[in-house]
């Protein structure tokens, strides 16, 4: 958790960038990306360092060669711990001139976020603006991955400009309850096709390490959870560098993280790969039809990316596999033959489990369209039997512009600390959406239409020409009027005229 020091000391950095003429939100976050990555190495080598001391042995590892540079600066001076005190005008001219052409060289060392550095552009444009930043950094407690995870998840809050492929970011209780509705375990190859700053793929990370604490322990699951089990792709490089230092920063080493326009046909290879995909896909990007998978074609003829994502998700996931992944709402109604024929597939040929409608704002400000959960699980045989629905009319914080917590921290998220009252239910729905999921094949299937969640079985599905909008479901509870019979009520309509006469007569005869 992010206390109220820590905040400030964010803010302070945020606000030198923006009086520094630094102005977009993407470019801020990307120029501190960079300066919290030299402060990594520099910590990686130092780590590397004192072990080849303590055995005795040489470096087995080194980050910043011996010797110098092509322009004699030694390579010493590029290390976080001695360039940090330099002069400005110094440090300045190193930073620029010398470190990060050596970033942009650095492709060779096998991290995934070295190999996005090859085109990192230096953009801070005073000496006084970068000597502010690399103290305010330095100031920064990055020891444990706790606070390093939500220092730098609490920086990516602040873009608040959407991306021009129909990127939003998604808030960080929908992801909670995404990951927590799919229970990931620590065999599981997980994918984010359009990972952005790699949100979905954090929270499988956090998730794994809060219910199998002993996870790192052993030598093959921690490999795997470090090198194998997180993939994302995405085809704007800022996001790919921000993504992979937010894995980095929660404890992740070596997540998969790679250039990939996932809708195009050079995506041949990644043919069921997967065991489990989290996704929040753009809505409304541009698309080169041309370059379009042929294989997703041959799944739904449409230029629409949300339909095209839903064809991916299936080809990338293995029989068994499960998605969690969120579509705008005309998928689940939506009239065109792709539309019918891509929700026709979900519910005969795969099994769809749930889907969890979300209130309207929960994206704002970056858009207000309605969205929903769509939960399933590919089987390629079947296997629908009945789909749980579940309306969220609150997710904790407020539907407008400002998404302000409607409840206390500890009341907030999928897991808060003690039971909410009924009170407390009507702001934040996501710890029930858990609660109900648990029993959606038993107690759930028992519940009347006019509750917030229940079941509805396929067969009724294929009758409605596989509309999955939960509207068309749903029951409104009409609430009972009791009436009085008929001759009461002309009695007493009676009653009453006649009390208006005599009260007219006695007026009358006050005015006499």
């Amino acid at each position: 958790m992010v206390t109220g020091d820590l905040r400030n000391q964010v803010d302070r950095l945020w606000d030198a960038f923006w009086s520094g003429g630094i102005s977009n939100p993407l470019e801020v976050i990307e120029q501190i990306t960079y300066l919290l990555f030299l402060r990594r190495l520099d910590e990686l080598q130092t780590l590397e360092e004192q072990k080849a001391q303590t055995l005795k042995m040489p470096i087995d590892r080194r980050i910043f060669p011996e010797g110098a540079d092509a322009k004699g600066r030694p390579y010493a001076d590029f290390r976080w711990s001695r360039f940090k005190d330099f002069e400005a005008r110094e440090l300045y001219d190193l930073v620029g001139e010398h470190i990060f052409p050596f970033l942009r060289n650095l492709g060779g060392d096998s991290s995934t976020y070295a190999q996005h550095m090859k085109d990192a552009r230096f953009t801070i444009q005073t000496p006084a603006l970068l000597v502010k930043a690399v103290d305010l950094i330095a100031a920064l407690p990055l020891e444990g991955r706790d606070t390093k995870g939500d220092l730098y998840e609490y920086m990516l809050s602040k873009i608040a400009t959407a991306g021009q492929n129909g990127q939003f970011r998604t808030p960080r209780p929908i992801i909670e309850l995404m990951v927590e509705l799919t229970q990931p375990t620590p065999k599981d190859v997980v994918c984010d096709p359009a990972c952005g700053t790699a949100g979905f793929l954090v929270a499988v990370g956090e998730s794994l390490r809060r219910h199998h604490p002993n996870l790192l322990h052993h030598k093959a699951s921690r490999e795997h959870f470090h090198s194998g089990l997180f993939h994302g792709f995405d085809f704007d490089s800022t996001m790919l560098r921000i993504g992979s230092m937010n894995m980095l920063l929660h404890g992740i080493e070596q997540p998969n993280i790679v250039y990939r326009d996932s809708l195009a046909q050079d995506h041949a290879g990644e043919v069921e790969k997967y065991t489990l995909v989290l996704a929040n896909p753009p809505f409304a990007g541009s698309l080169d039809y041309e370059n379009t998978a042929k294989d997703l074609q041959a799944v739904v003829k449409t230029k629409k990316t949300e339909l095209l994502f839903l064809a991916l998700f299936l080809r990338l996931l293995k029989p068994g596999g499960r998605a969690a992944v969120i579509v705008p709402d005309g998928v689940l109604f939506g009239s065109s033959n792709a539309h019918k024929t891509l929700r026709r597939l979900l519910v005969e040929d795969q099994k769809l489990d749930a889907i969890v409608s979300l209130p309207g704002g929960v994206f704002r400000p970056y858009a207000g369209v309605s969205t929903a959960i769509l939960l399933f699980t590919k089987t390629n045989s079947g296997g629908t039997d009945f789909v749980w629905f579940y309306d969220v009319q609150a997710d904790g914080l407020s539907l407008d512009d400002k998404r302000q917590p409607l409840l206390p921290e500890e009341k907030l998220g999928v897991a808060p600390a003690e039971p909410l009252t009924a009170e407390e239910h009507a702001k934040n729905n996501l710890p029930d959406v858990l609660a109900r999921w648990a029993n959606c094949d038993t107690t759930e299937r028992e519940r009347p239409r006019t509750s917030q969640s229940f079941c509805v079985p396929r067969a009724e599905i294929a009758e409605k020409k596989y509309d999955l909008s939960l509207n068309r479901y749903k029951e409104v509870v009409h609430e009972e009027v009791s009436y009085e019979p008929p001759q009461k009520i002309l009695a007493d309509l009676k009653a009453l005229e006649a009390e208006i006469l005599q009260g007219l007569e006695e007026l009358e005869g006050m005015l006499r």
